[in-house]
């Protein structure tokens, strides 16, 4: 999104780029085949792969020979076993205005913005003269594919619910005109947004929705509630007395081993504005609120978003939170847990930790801000039986880069002197989440996007870019960085610990020689039980052989730093969101916002040339073979 670009972050701490320069600095890149320090990093081409060197251990090791890999384990490069064997989709095919795949793979297109939740219901096709009513699109799938998931109805490789959000949809998209002119209109942008519900089944060998109890829309008018350590302040209570309602600008997500559905709030602060006199607050300020907002133009028609109207006073406290949601009862109202904070949440990727603890990484998902992480009070199996969600007693914790390669997770509690001195409660802590990890001195960091878990245990996040960085030299490539990076790390204590140590998985400039492997503004993330990582992405792509290239999918293999293409969107839309079947055999990602809504750009998923509104989608992608998706 474009306001993802912004920055709040105006604390001071000590800036992620720094930290990397020195621990750069430090590193010895030697030229191909030569040896390298194993104490430094490596992001060095070497023929068609990509080596990131993570060794702590302080041998040398020749680099022909061995790469270090995780934890200071040196392990010799693997010959002829990659986790990658499809053919790679060229630059040349990764352009344009419809979507193409390896040639060992095939797709289908399922739910468009539009699609009736319940087969029968009222349909949207993209038709530019027409637009859904708020009601019909009540009862639509929404707008803005973005995080989603699969949950298996019997073995769930033919038939499952699929949650998927709807992250945002811009006026001209949605409405066909700049700014709403009544409260229909903005009652139908708010239905757009938030997070649709489908069943989904496999029928003569093709994925379609059916009839179901549990199939609904949860958007910015639907009942919530609140659970956690904030549940009951007095900073998510309005003058008026309004119930909480809704879930707005839902970006990532994450799921629970005990079946719910994670949906992450990101940039709320667009929807809000002031139609009067209006000064933000620090805590305002920090969460990007401003008198204009971003042109959404709600506030003129629904006082709920009017920063100007005391009656309303901290209904923008009531978003930013992760809200859990079961797919499989329709009639459950949507929880926001607190205890996991109030930030631009970007994903909310869980793991069992330690002693069977939920642990919850988390970005914030703009330029400076932080990454997080939550630890369940105890095992969550044993919290479920005594009624406690293991998602509202526990720690959270921000990360602190050091220049050495290790890291703290810094607690963020009320017992904290700093924090106590600040804050009046853990409530009004969690409130402000930022304002606590500024004062903690958190470390800033490049728009933290997804946050992915392999199965060995590495922990991988996504920092799309930022061109804001000044500072080049010849240590440092990644100033500025327009096009991202990706970093890991490894927690101590099976993730519950409270140090870590990390380093530099690929700069994504430094694939850009490659046809196969080039990308930029990595976004979504995930890594399958095979340990393959699956890169998304959203925002500017290299130039490759003179062809610009749309934002795509590739597949990395850690163990070599292989990374492929096997992807690529259309036009202005972005690759997002990604789950798959048990088997792994069918896999469903979403292109989003394609070609910005103008179909003077691309009609996807109607035909070229048919001057329909492009609509959101998910892609269904299967391997020819009936292979595993990656393979």
């Amino acid at each position: 999104m474009t306001h993802d670009n912004k920055s709040s972050n105006r604390s001071g701490n000590r800036s992620f780029e720094d930290v990397l320069r020195v621990r750069m600095s430090r590193r010895n890149v030697i030229g191909h085949g030569a040896a390298l320090s194993a104490t430094g990093f490596l992001a060095a081409l070497a023929g068609n792969k990509l080596f990131a060197d993570n060794a702590t251990a302080a041998t040398a090791q020749s680099a022909s020979k061995t790469v270090a890999q995780g934890s200071g384990t040196a392990i010799a490069q693997r010959q002829g076993s990659s986790l990658i064997n499809f053919p790679p989709l060229p630059a040349a095919k990764s352009a344009g205005p419809v979507p193409s795949i390896s040639s060992a793979y095939q797709f289908d297109v399922l739910i468009p913005w539009g699609t009736p939740i319940q087969p029968g219901g009222p349909t949207y096709d993209g038709n530019p003269n027409t637009r859904p009513t708020a009601a019909q699109q009540a009862q639509q799938v929404g707008i803005g594919h973005d995080g989603m998931w699969l949950f298996p109805i019997g073995n769930g490789n033919d038939h499952g619910m699929l949650a998927l959000n709807n992250e945002f949809g811009s006026n001209t998209h949605v409405l066909g005109k700049e700014v709403p002119e009544s409260l229909e209109d903005v009652r139908l942008s708010q239905h757009a947004h938030g997070v649709s519900v489908v069943e989904i089944k496999k029928v003569n060998g093709k994925w379609q929705t059916v009839r179901s109890a549990n199939a609904r829309r949860i958007h910015v008018n639907t009942p919530v509630t609140f659970s956690g350590p904030a549940a009951n302040s007095r900073l998510l209570r309005t003058t008026a007395g309004n119930p909480p309602l809704g879930t707005v600008n839902n970006c990532a997500n994450g799921k629970t081993p005990w079946g719910t559905y994670l949906t992450c709030e990101e940039n709320f602060n667009a929807y809000f504005a002031a139609t009067g006199e209006w000064t933000p607050t620090e805590a305002q300020a920090r969460y990007g609120l401003s008198a204009g907002g971003s042109g959404y133009g709600w506030e003129k028609f629904d006082p709920r978003f009017d920063l100007s109207n005391s009656s309303y006073t901290n209904e923008e406290n009531r978003f930013g939170w992760v809200v859990e949601i079961d797919p499989m009862d329709g009639s459950q109202t949507p929880v926001k847990r607190t205890a996991l904070g109030r930030v631009k949440h970007e994903n909310a990727e869980l793991v069992e930790g330690q002693g069977g603890r939920a642990v919850v990484y988390m970005g914030d998902d703009e330029r400076f801000d932080y990454i997080y992480k939550f630890v369940s009070e105890s095992n969550w199996r044993s919290m479920r039986a005594r009624g406690i969600s293991p998602l509202d007693q526990g720690k959270l914790y921000v990360a602190k880069f050091n220049d050495d390669g290790t890291g703290n997770w810094l607690e963020l509690t009320i017992n904290n002197p700093a924090l106590k001195a600040k804050f009046a409660d853990q409530a009004e802590l969690l409130t402000y989440t930022r304002i606590a990890a500024d004062t903690v001195g958190a470390t800033p960091m490049d728009r933290p996007e997804w946050i992915a878990v392999a199965p060995n245990g590495e922990v991988y996040c996504n920092l799309t870019n930022n061109t804001r960085r000044q500072v080049a030299d010849a240590a440092n490539p990644l100033a500025p960085n327009p096009f991202g990076h990706i970093i890991k790390w490894r927690d101590s204590n099976n993730h519950i610990g409270t140090t870590f140590t990390w380093d530099i998985f690929v700069l994504a400039k430094d694939t850009h020689s490659i046809d196969k492997s080039a990308f930029g503004s990595p976004d979504g993330l995930w890594a399958d039980p095979d340990g393959r990582l699956f890169i998304e992405t959203d925002g500017s792509q290299p130039m490759v052989n003179g062809v610009q290239l749309n934002d795509q999918m590739l597949v990395a293999d850690p163990s070599t730093g292989e990374i492929c293409r096997i992807f690529s969107g259309v036009t202005d839309g972005e690759v997002t969101g990604i789950t798959v079947t048990p088997d792994r055999r069918t896999m469903f990602i979403n292109i989003q916002h394609p070609g910005n809504g103008d179909p003077s750009k691309t009609n996807f998923p109607a035909p070229q040339g048919s001057n329909k509104i492009p609509r959101d989608a998910t892609i269904v992608i299967t391997k020819k073979d009936g292979g595993i998706i990656g393979s």
